[in-house]
């Protein structure tokens, strides 16, 4: 196995191949860097066979979108991860393979509900930032958890062998890994602390928020990167109201064709596993300003917006509520929640 951090950056991304067999990943890849993995893939003459983030990234835009399209690469991540254009979805305990090279999925939520870590060829785990190098991913994002974190760290990262190399996606001290075994010991967030300890720190941290972060999520999470669009402030994400699936399917069948459902996924997607609601109308959350002329018959319209998770829909929600919509609603947990619930969809 050939593995190599590539950045020499706080923010860190890693190449996994098979030389032999001609085939490698990069997890978490940032968008700055895209020349230096192709530069990387075209000197040991590999091909991609795909890219993922450990998490939806709140300080850097992701690259994997891009370089999907000068690769012919997959995209995989969480099946929580609102990101639109994914190739594949895993969860806890799936494998993925490069060449020879074995990756068990881990689950590890906490800093973001998508978060995973990748356990490869049983000696080595890249922990994105549910765990750092003497230290511990904040919390307090939209979605974070600091129990479930510790649940995640203590359950699942704490029971590899001791002698497991730790490979976080960040470091902010110069450290390159660690073991799970170092981190255990003498990790001063999380080491002989229980569950009650840990959420109390976690909860008095008081960390800033990053720059940009509004922006670089709502990037990460649509994909859309357009100078007609300024993206809606979070203050404007908070007034979208979030529908259960229950009320939207009450509301659909008592409203009928006053009610306008907008389904911001992709095409792939609206056809996909997960199906879509009868009449919606597919419009991918990145097409929305290519659209905005068709869409003003619809300005004083009830409109709801629809996409895997919810993530999508609530940006593309707070977008249209900026361009004059009045009555923007998104549906809650998305198709995933829909479809938990046994409604109907159709696929075509």
């Amino acid at each position: 196995m050939f593995f190599t951090e590539l950045n020499n950056l706080q923010c860190k991304s890693y190449l996994i191949a098979d030389l032999d067999a001609g085939k490698a990943a990069i997890i978490d890849p940032i968008y700055t860097n895209i020349d230096r993995y192709l530069g990387m893939l075209a000197y040991h003459k590999l091909t991609l066979d795909f890219v993922a983030d450990t998490h939806t990234h709140a300080d850097h835009r992701s690259a994997c979108t891009a370089i999907k399209r000068l690769t012919g690469c997959n995209v995989l991540m969480h099946k929580l991860s609102p990101q639109p254009n994914v190739d594949d979805h895993y969860t806890d305990g799936d494998m993925l393979s490069v060449g020879a090279i074995k990756i068990k999925v881990l689950h590890t939520p906490g800093h973001t509900p998508d978060s995973v870590s990748f356990y490869v060829n049983e000696d080595r785990v890249l922990t994105g930032d549910v765990i750092l190098i003497q230290g511990t991913g904040r919390a307090d994002f939209a979605g974070g958890d600091a129990g479930d974190q510790y649940d995640a760290i203590t359950s699942k990262l704490f029971t590899l062998p001791e002698e497991t190399l730790v490979f976080p996606a960040h470091d902010y001290r110069g450290n390159t890994q660690s073991t799970i075994g170092a981190e255990k010991e003498t990790n001063p967030r999380i080491a002989g602390k229980t569950r009650d300890e840990y959420i109390e720190i976690m909860d008095n941290l008081n960390l800033p928020l990053p720059e940009r972060i509004q922006e670089v999520l709502q990037i990460n999470q649509s994909e859309i990167d357009d100078d007609r669009i300024k993206f809606p402030l979070l203050a404007e994400l908070n007034k979208v109201l979030q529908m259960e699936p229950e009320l939207v399917k009450s509301r659909i069948d008592q409203a009928g064709a006053d009610t306008v459902m907008f389904d911001v996924r992709e095409l792939h997607e609206f056809n996909g596993e997960l199906g879509h609601i009868k009449n919606s109308r597919l419009i991918p959350v990145a097409d929305i300003p290519n659209q905005l002329e068709s869409l003003e018959v619809f300005k004083d319209k009830e409109i709801i917006l629809i996409c895997r998770s919810g993530v999508r829909s609530t940006t593309a929600a707070a977008i249209l509520k900026g361009l004059g919509f009045s009555n923007v609603n998104n549906m809650k947990d998305g198709m995933l929640k829909w479809n938990e619930l046994g409604y109907p969809v159709e696929r075509s």
